[in-house]
């Protein structure tokens, strides 16, 4: 894996909650916990398992809430001004802007593409389920506004139109094999905190915030990433999840905002420091990854 821009930056230190061991550990808990099941005759064992990965989780998240407190609390609590915070962290966000990103859509040989869309795809958290989490109990008109998005990921009733089968797609024309134990641990640092923020009432603002982060910054990505799979010959069937995202996420992103965020934060100001610091997380994750994505491929 040769090619490359330039020098490499080191990614970002990790620390306590931030290891290869606990994120592996938080992986594949969730991919059980989360997986359909039938009651087990050691249930209660399960259950006193999954306290003790509760308490890490939630160490885990602590520390990554310390990370953005500061510029969290910095953030506007009234609607339109946190609404022209948020939408800024399309431009100056962590990670935005990454030298990455235009090498995957000029430079990235196929076999660099296989590497990177293998960590995405196993630190795939996904999107609908995200949102199914997150809606729960919330006020009536952000829940339908999340209801329309978490349709349109269900490509709107139309199998062929499911965002998560066009991965897919993609995932065996590559043949890549996704795994937990050869992802690195900050790919699987950002699923694990978007499913912890989803599926935790006490961070459901903040996974609003995650959300919201994701379909603000996400097309911009996309697009590069669906530039490249052009360039190395894939076809429309094969780039379609990242075609899309280039595009539908844009509309995404403006009804997030207006329809979710502005009204969730008119009827409780305190609200906006929680969302904030869901959608910083959700970014400082992925910067971290871009970081070591361009270490293992820039080296």
């Amino acid at each position: 894996m040769a090619s490359r821009l330039g020098a490499a930056q080191a990614p970002a230190p990790f620390t306590q909650f931030l290891t290869d061991e606990l994120q592996r550990a938080l992986a594949h808990w969730n991919h059980r916990r989360l997986a359909p099941q039938f009651p087990e005759a050691d249930w209660q064992k399960v259950l006193d398992a999954d306290v003790r990965m509760l308490r890490l989780e939630g160490g885990f998240m602590e520390e990554l809430r310390a990370e953005v407190a500061q510029e969290a609390a910095a953030a506007p609590t009234d609607a339109q001004g946190f609404l022209a915070w948020f939408e800024a962290l399309k431009e100056n966000g962590p990670g935005q802007k990454d030298p990455l990103f235009p090498w995957i859509a000029e430079e990235a040989s196929l076999e660099e593409m296989r590497w990177f869309l293998e960590q995405e795809a196993a630190g795939e958290a996904g999107f609908d389920d995200l949102v199914a989490y997150t809606q729960v109990k919330m006020p009536a008109r952000p829940k339908l506004e999340l209801a329309r998005n978490y349709w349109d990921e269900m490509g709107r009733g139309n199998p062929k139109g499911m965002h998560g089968p066009m991965l897919e797609v993609l995932v065996e024309h590559l043949k890549l094999e996704p795994e937990i134990d050869r992802t690195c641990r900050e790919s699987l640092a950002l699923a694990n905190a978007m499913t912890a923020m989803a599926t935790s009432r006490r961070y459901a603002w903040h996974s609003v915030g995650a959300l919201g982060a994701v379909e603000l910054t996400a097309p911009g990505r996309s697009a590069a990433t669906a530039q490249g799979l052009r360039r190395l010959g894939l076809s429309p069937r094969e780039r379609r999840y990242f075609d899309i995202h280039a595009v539908l996420d844009v509309k995404h992103s403006e009804e997030w905002n207006s329809e979710v965020i502005r009204p969730l934060v008119e009827e409780d100001p305190r609200r906006a420091t929680a969302i904030a610091e869901g959608a910083l997380i959700r970014l400082k994750c992925g910067e971290r990854c871009f970081e070591r994505y361009r270490a293992e491929l820039w080296s």
